[in-house]
């Protein structure tokens, strides 16, 4: 999977878009749980106060703060706060009894503009604690005195709401007593109003604050509509964003891994098209197509999902964690719990469904090989009556696809359920411990919420990573069959130093003590051959099946290398030469023809490009085409199916040797490309090649004698040697073999005319 990394280089510019995309979509996530907490402990239960530091405060409430203020905290609020009158505008333009009802004309203390953040922070403490230290005053004096806590003289402070519900000008008028009051009562107060939990203490003063503002004549409903307006716009908008992020990001992961499977299809392509017969021994052709297919299918999946999975999860659970655990450290354990039940679960996945992504890559490897066998030999399995055992051997392996695909999948929807119930159980726990801390003043509810949010992002982050472990490890196999067909080194090479033949030697073809053995033999299927091909003449070869013959003249185009010996061309090693400047010299016709899809005229001119019309015709003559593709009502124009199944044995082997004509090359080869035609076409086509043909070297390799019979030189293979060399006449007298081949395909008149 790793080799195939350098295809991403191009596309490097795109991957870092989509990952700030992804790390910007994860920003947005993570944020709206903390605003979703603000609505709930600020917009509602706080009235939309966001902090225990007035923007205003009256005369007598700044006076009546500062009492339970230590001398440093006296000065702070000094610098943060001037006197102004009620005609006077605020920063943002707004008269200060516009906004306060009840001040007309009196002045008041406003909070200064441009104040630091940590000055807030410190003035906020500064309130609370003064706060909870008036109340801590109050039940100390209430019970020195044994006065009713209820009384008018000393309202119900046990709690927060005692502030709330008590009249602000009451406490006003407790100033005079506050002034006898010793110090070390203020001490002690201020001492039990440190002790107090950090979130009791905020929400008080925020309290107090509201009683402010209710003096001053503050819509307090304007406060919390506003504040709740804003949070709620602003959490729409980063929604907006995480959106947008999501799409752009998705675009650019999908560009991404469509311009990567782009190039790697046209990597594998091309490095097949290098293949020599030797490499393609090694894999079968619907490997091939399963590799240059559905394996980069499973790349391109996985990265388009992959890219915003593998960046988008870890940063959501990083920040995740850290945002819940700024909201309570006291049930960390929790998600670390959850987390732990996930990583266990995504081990155990990982086990079952990595071996099982290996075996299901080889079955489809198996099922394609499968259908085109049975897709090509129809005709075949139709005549000898096999449709049930054939029908037997796919469904074999279908059952064994279908098994394994199917296993894969049960353990892929056994995980949602698995994870439902580890994220279901989490929540409740979370719900539990919280609903304690909310009891105890440890935690605000919305705190609360917004960690169960945290808590959920990190387990889907988690579910997102165990979906790239059922993607990685087929993504892996994939990308590995794929690097192994581009890891392949073709044995076939062009030279560093080509060498191109001389001019004055066309068609020669030279084999020199040449030896060949296929890969994985245990004996040589050529043994020390020796000929020579002149040009204006014909060498033949004959002998049994399996003599070596195609082999022997798939060594002139480099189809493969012989492991020793020499085969030159024009006098040059067929080594020293290219491929290229070798086969544009060679009109081939193979054993085996093959038409491809398209015109009758596009087969023909395939190797004389660009096409030459009265070429084409010519070739076509001379092939003894002609006829039969003037009967066709589109003539040239008539359209080739793929591999030319719908025209007979006899028509392909004649387009495929007009295709070979047109070429017009120095050397044509003839592999048994006779076979299929009936003796008169046979004889007919021979008469018209040999003044065709009459400057070129014409190389036959057939199995019919009477095909070579007036060959200039007869070469009789067997047993992967040659035995004989000769004319026709030459051969019945001095060769063996040759004359067992003829007499049983000639008759004895034939023999002794001959």
């Amino acid at each position: 999977m790793l080799k195939l990394t350098r295809f991403m280089k191009p596309f490097l510019g795109i991957l870092l878009i989509a990952i700030l995309l992804l790390f910007g979509q994860a920003v947005c996530d993570l944020s709206l749980p903390n605003y979703m907490s603000n609505i709930v402990n600020v917009g509602i239960q706080q009235n939309g106060i966001e902090n225990s530091v007035p923007n205003a405060i009256s005369q007598d409430g700044f006076t009546v703060m500062k009492t339970f203020m230590t001398a440093d905290e006296k000065t702070m609020l000094n610098e943060s706060y001037s006197l102004a009158n009620g005609s006077d505008k605020n920063a943002d333009g707004k008269i200060y009894n516009s906004i306060y009802s009840n001040l007309g004309d009196k002045q008041v203390y406003v909070l200064n503009s441009g104040l630091s953040s940590d000055t807030i922070n410190s003035l906020n403490s500064s309130f609370g604690l003064a706060t909870w230290t008036f109340i801590n005053v109050m039940q100390d004096l209430s019970k020195q005195t044994g006065s009713n806590p209820n009384s008018p003289q000393f309202p119900s402070l046990a709690s927060s709401s005692g502030i709330a519900n008590i009249d602000i000008a009451q406490i006003y008028n407790l100033q005079p007593m506050f002034k006898k009051i010793p110090q070390a009562t203020f001490d002690s107060a201020r001492e039990k109003a440190a002790l107090t939990e950090p979130i009791l203490v905020s929400k008080t003063g925020i309290v107090m604050v509201s009683a402010f503002y209710k003096e001053l004549g503050a819509d307090a409903n304007a406060i919390q509509t506003m504040y709740l307006l804003r949070i709620g716009l602003l959490m729409l908008l980063i929604a907006l964003g995480s959106g947008a992020a999501t799409i752009f990001a998705t675009f650019f992961s999908s560009r991404l891994a469509a311009g990567v499977a782009r190039d790697l299809r046209k990597a594998v392509f091309d490095k097949v098209e290098s293949f020599s017969s030797a490499e393609f021994d090694q894999f079968s052709t619907a490997s091939l197509i399963t590799r240059t297919t559905n394996d980069i299918t499973q790349i391109q999946l996985f990265l388009t999902i992959g890219i915003r999975m593998l960046c988008y999860a870890p940063i959501i659970a990083i920040g995740g964690i850290i945002f819940a655990l700024n909201k309570s450290t006291s049930m960390a354990w929790i998600i670390a719990a959850a987390c732990t039940f996930l990583l266990g679960l995504i081990m155990v996945i990982f086990t079952l469904v990595l071996p099982k992504f290996k075996m299901m890559q080889k079955l489809i490897d198996k099922l394609n090989l499968v259908s085109r066998e049975i897709l090509n030999g129809l005709l075949v399995i139709r005549a000898f009556g096999r449709k049930e055992f054939e029908d037997k051997r796919f469904n074999d392996v279908n059952r064994d696809l279908t098994k394994t695909t199917r296993f894969i999948n049960l353990v892929i929807a056994a995980m949602m359920p698995l994870m439902m119930l580890i994220m279901n159980g989490t929540s409740i726990v979370i719900i539990w411990v919280g609903a304690h801390n909310v009891a105890s003043s440890q935690m605000q509810i919305g705190d609360m919420m917004a960690f169960m949010q945290y808590a959920f992002q990190i387990i889907f982050a988690f579910l997102m990573i165990s979906m790239m472990f059922i993607f990685i490890p087929r993504a892996s196999v994939s990308g590995n069959r794929i690097a192994e067909v581009l890891s392949v080194r073709p044995i076939i090479l062009d030279p560093e130093k080509p060498i191109e033949p001389s001019p004055d030697m066309k068609g020669y073809v030279e084999f020199k003590n040449v030896c060949f053995r296929y890969a994985g033999a245990e004996a040589d299927a050529l043994e020390h051959i020796s000929f020579v091909a002149e040009p204006g003449k014909t060498t033949a070869f004959i002998g049994s099946t399996g003599a070596g013959k195609t082999t022997l003249v798939n060594l002139i185009p480099r189809f493969y290398d012989a492991t020793a010996g020499e085969v030159l061309f024009d006098g040059v090693n067929v080594k020293d030469m290219t491929q290229e400047s070798l086969r544009q010299r060679i009109g081939y016709i193979s054993q085996k023809t093959m038409l491809l899809s398209g015109s009758i005229k596009s087969n023909i001119g395939y190797g004389n490009v660009p096409s030459d019309e009265q070429a084409i015709e010519k070739a076509a003559q001379i092939a003894q085409a002609s006829n039969f593709i003037a009967e066709k009502e589109d003539g040239f124009e008539s359209e080739i199916a793929q591999g030319g199944s719908n025209i007979s044995g006899g028509q392909k082997q004649r387009i495929a040797i007009a295709r070979a004509l047109a070429r017009k090359p120095e050397v044509y080869i003839f592999d048994d490309s006779f076979s299929s035609l009936d003796y008169k076409t046979d004889s007919a086509l021979r008469e018209a090649l040999k003044d065709y043909t009459k400057n070129s070297t014409v190389i036959i390799v057939a199995q019919r004698l009477s095909t070579i019979m007036n060959a200039d030189k007869i070469i009789v293979i067997d047993e992967s040697r040659i035995v004989g060399q000769g004319t026709h006449e030459e051969l019945l007298v001095s060769s063996k073999e040759y004359y067992e081949i003829a007499t049983s395909q000639l008759s004895k008149e034939e023999l002794n005319n001959a």
